[in-house]
């Protein structure tokens, strides 16, 4: 069946989750603010993006290690299309979400994707060696899970103890001493190196979402493709609430919009692997 118009949106505002800069992190607890939250936060990332996140622009001004950038005329290419898609079709979802989405929904939503998640940072805590981390995540995602009703609650986020720090399995690779290879501007995807490319892969074989089936109902309205899809898409809009204007201030401020996040990048996943 040939993908709809509405799909091939949601796969638009999935593709574009890396480029909103939507890490890996802690979502914040549901009793604090939206404009500044307290604990550490979920990305995506981005989640966003809180006073005690890692924030991927933080390190821009320390001393760059620099990534080997041959094709940086592809990259280029990549990152103004990316920069488009952002202005044109993601930021505008997102602020209409926002304003129609209530903040406690809102985080809420972003402490069960970050919860949900807790597969990925598990297993690789464990390849790191980090069974202490590895324990932490596993009590938090009980705890959350049932005295915070499915991980929409964040009863752990109070306690830094039970935070440790998120792992992928870009990380885990740098853990090992394997090298960035080139950097990378995925078209939709953003910024990435050889390595974290890789690592993405095995981060989404490690995802419960990647494997979630829906019972076929009304017709086939719902299948397995389209549901992920959506869960991607809402997360991915969700997260960027939390963080819309973090891009435009480094964008606004580096003479060249492309080297300035390309070395946040870099500085950023450098510190994350140190930790």
């Amino acid at each position: 069946m040939k993908p709809t118009p509405p799909l091939l949106i949601l796969v638009l505002l999935l593709s574009l989750s890396q480029f909103a800069w939507a890490e890996e992190q802690p979502p914040a607890s549901t009793m604090v603010s939206e404009n500044n939250p307290a604990g550490p936060v979920d990305s995506m990332p981005f989640d966003p993006f809180d006073d005690e996140q890692d924030d991927p622009f933080d390190n821009a001004d320390e001393a760059i290690e620099t990534v080997a950038d041959p094709i940086a005329g592809f990259n280029r290419a990549m990152f103004t299309f990316n920069d488009k898609l952002y202005f044109w079709v993601l930021k505008p979802t997102a602020i209409g979400y926002r304003y129609v989405v209530p903040t406690p929904v809102r985080v809420g939503l972003k402490n069960f994707f970050y919860n949900l998640l807790m597969p990925v940072r598990l297993i690789n805590c464990l390849l790191q060696g980090k069974p202490k981390a590895a324990g932490m995540e596993l009590g938090r995602f009980a705890i959350n899970s049932t005295v915070g009703i499915l991980g929409f609650f964040d009863p752990c986020g109070q306690y830094p103890e039970m935070n440790p720090p998120a792992e992928d399995f870009g990380q885990t690779l740098g853990y090992y001493s394997v090298g960035n290879g080139v950097y990378i501007v995925w078209p939709f995807f953003g910024p990435s190196t050889l390595r974290d490319s890789v690592g993405s892969i095995g981060d989404w074989a490690m995802n419960p979402v990647s494997f979630m089936q829906l019972v076929n109902v009304d017709a086939g309205a719902l299948t397995s493709s389209t549901a992920n899809v959506a869960v991607y898409g809402v997360r991915t809009v969700n997260d960027t609430t939390f963080r819309i204007g973090d891009y435009e201030t480094l964008k606004n401020a580096a003479l060249d919009p492309y080297e300035a996040i390309r070395n946040a990048y870099i500085q950023n996943r450098i510190s994350k692997i140190a930790e």
